[in-house]
C-alpha cells in the first residue's frame, strides 16, 4: 500500500488548516480556500503514489481526473438540487463530467433523503454510471446517492472528489443499493466519509479502487448499512479508517487500510482509534449486534488504538489479516464506556474471533464491558489483558494450535485452553482471581451477550454526522415533498 511520506503528511496537515472545521449545517466555507487545500492534498497524495512502489497485492487501480475521458459536462449550481436524477426510472451515463455547487440548509433532508446530492437515484430508479468524473464543493453535496428500497446505483471506472463539509463520496440510505467498481474517491470536507450511509442504511458493495479522506470526522467508511469492500486501497489522514454504528456491518476482503485518527470531532471520547464500533442512540442505526470482518489485507494504525467498542455489542472476525499499530502507546482492543449511551450501561460487548491471525498488543476491558476472545487455527496473541487488574469480564478460548504469550500480568474471568496454549513469559495470569498454573489445560464458560443497545440517555454526536434528528427509529419516514 502507498503510505504517505512524512513530508507529504506535513503538506496535507498544513493544507487542512485552511479548511473550515465548523459542524455540518452551520457553515458554508470558503470555496477558494477549500479548493486550494484540496489541490495541495491531491498533489501530496499523487507525489507519494508516484514515488512509492505498490506492494499491496490488490487489484486496485488509481485514477486521476485526467484518466477519465469525458465528452460532455453536466453542471448544477442551485441549492438543494441535483445535476443528475433517476426518479423511478432507469438511466445510463458514460464519459460525463458532473459538477455540483450550491448547499443544503437542511441537514436531515441532505443526509437522509439526498437533497443537494450531485447524482441522485430514488423511488426504485436504477442508475448505471461508467467513466464519469464527479466533483462537488458545496455543503451537504454528496457525490453519488442511492435512496430507498429497490433503488440501485451501479458505478464503475470513475473519479469522485468532494470538497465541502458533510459531502460523502458514495452515500446510501433508506434501504438503497450501491454497487461500485474501480473508483477513486477523495474527500476533504469534515464529516465526509468516502463510503457513507445514514438513516435506514442499505447494501453497499465496493470492488477495487482507491478511497481517501482528509477531513475531521471523515472515516473512509461510515456504516449504518451492510458494506462490503474487496481488493481496495483506503486511507484516512485525520479520522478513523472505519466506523460502524448500531446493528450494521463492514466486511473487508483483501483491503489495505491506513488510518491516522488525529483530530477529535466531539468530546465524547478521549481515545483515538483505527476502527470504532458504537451505538450513538441518535436513531440513525438500529440497536443490536454489529460486525466488523477482515479477511486478509492489511490494517495499519498511526495513532491510538486499533479497535474501540462502546455502547454496543459486536462481533469482530479476523482471518489472516496483517494488523500493525505504529503507536506504541495504543492497545489492540479497547472496550469501554465513553460519552454515548447511559452511564453504567454503555460499555462494549465484544466477541472477537481470530483464525490464522497474529495479534500484537494489549486488550483493555473496563468494568461495564466484556470480551469473549476466541483464538483458533494457529492464531498467535502476544500481549496482556487488563494488565492493571480485574475490571470487565473476559473469557479466553484457545484451540487448534492457538498460542498466547503474555507481556504483562493479565486478569481474566474464564479460560479454555490446552496444556501448551499459554506462555506466561515470566508473568502471572489470573483467572477469576486465581493464578493459572503453567502447562495445565482449562475449561471455562463464555460470557452471555446482550445484543440490544444500552438505552437512550447519553445523547450523541456521531463521528461522521455532527448533528442528527434524535429520532428513535432507524427506518426513515417517507421523503418530504419539499
Amino acid at each position: 500500500m502507498k503510505f504517505l511520506s512524512k513530508k507529504s503528511t506535513a503538506i496535507i496537515l498544513a493544507a487542512l488548516m485552511a479548511l473550515p472545521l465548523a459542524a455540518c449545517g452551520n457553515q458554508k466555507g470558503s470555496t477558494e480556500a477549500t479548493q486550494a487545500a484540496v489541490a495541495t492534498i491531491d498533489e501530496a497524495v499523487h507525489s507519494t503514489a508516484a514515488s512509492t512502489p505498490d506492494q499491496s497485492g490488490t487489484s486496485a487501480k488509481k485514477l486521476t481526473e485526467a484518466d477519465v475521458t469525458t465528452t460532455q459536462t453536466i453542471e448544477n449550481t442551485a441549492d438543494g438540487e441535483h445535476a443528475i436524477t433517476a426518479d423511478g426510472e432507469s438511466a445510463n451515463y458514460q464519459n460525463v463530467k458532473v459538477i455540483k455547487s450550491g448547499d443544503s440548509s437542511e441537514s436531515d433532508k441532505a443526509d437522509f433523503y439526498g437533497d443537494n446530492a450531485t447524482i441522485f437515484a430514488t423511488n426504485g430508479g436504477t442508475l448505471n454510471l461508467s467513466d464519469i468524473v464527479v466533483k462537488s464543493d458545496g455543503t451537504h453535496a454528496n457525490g453519488v446517492f442511492s435512496y430507498g428500497e429497490g433503488t440501485t446505483v451501479n458505478i464503475k471506472d470513475s473519479y469522485i472528489e468532494t470538497a465541502g463539509n458533510c459531502s460523502g463520496g458514495l452515500m446510501t440510505t433508506g434501504g438503497g443499493t450501491m454497487n461500485a467498481t474501480d473508483l477513486t474517491i477523495n474527500t476533504s470536507g469534515n464529516s465526509s466519509a468516502a463510503i457513507r450511509s445514514d438513516r435506514g442504511g442499505g447494501t453497499v458493495n465496493v470492488s477495487g479502487g482507491y478511497y481517501t479522506t482528509s477531513g475531521t470526522g471523515s472515516p473512509v467508511i461510515y456504516s449504518t448499512a451492510d458494506i462490503t469492500v474487496s481488493n481496495a486501497e483506503m486511507a484516512s489522514t485525520a479520522s478513523q479508517g472505519v466506523v460502524v454504528e448500531g446493528k450494521n456491518s463492514v466486511t473487508l476482503n483483501s483491503v489495505n487500510l491506513n488510518a491516522d485518527n488525529n483530530k477529535k470531532n466531539s468530546n465524547k471520547s478521549s481515545w483515538y482509534q483505527a476502527v470504532m464500533i458504537y451505538q450513538s442512540m441518535s436513531g440513525d442505526a438500529a440497536e443490536g449486534t454489529s460486525s466488523f470482518t477482515m479477511n486478509g489485507g492489511t490494517l495499519t494504525n498511526e495513532n491510538g488504538d486499533i479497535f474501540f467498542v462502546n455502547n454496543t455489542a459486536t462481533d469482530i472476525n479476523l482471518t489472516g489479516a496483517t494488523i500493525t499499530n505504529n503507536d506504541t502507546e495504543g492497545v489492540f482492543l479497547r472496550a469501554a464506556a465513553a460519552g454515548w449511551g447511559s452511564d453504567g450501561k454503555n460499555g462494549g460487548q465484544v466477541t472477537l474471533n481470530a483464525k490464522q491471525q497474529t495479534i500484537n498488543g494489549d486488550m483493555v476491558v473496563d468494568d461495564v464491558s466484556h470480551l469473549n476472545l476466541y483464538l483458533s487455527d494457529s492464531s498467535v496473541f502476544t500481549g496482556a489483558i487488563n494488565s492493571s487488574g480485574q475490571a470487565g469480564e473476559v473469557f479466553v478460548d484457545l484451540s487448534s494450535g492457538a498460542k498466547w504469550t503474555l507481556t504483562s500480568d493479565s486478569y481474566i474471568t474464564s479460560l479454555t485452553c490446552d496444556a501448551d496454549s499459554i506462555d506466561l513469559n515470566g508473568h502471572t495470569l489470573y483467572v477469576d482471581g486465581d493464578a493459572y498454573t503453567a502447562g495445565t489445560a482449562s475449561t471455562g464458560e463464555a460470557i452471555a451477550v446482550v445484543s440490544t443497545g444500552s438505552g437512550h440517555g447519553g445523547g450523541s454526536t456521531p463521528p461522521d454526522k455532527p448533528g442528527n434528528s434524535g429520532s428513535d427509529s432507524d427506518t426513515p419516514p417517507a421523503k418530504p415533498d419539499n
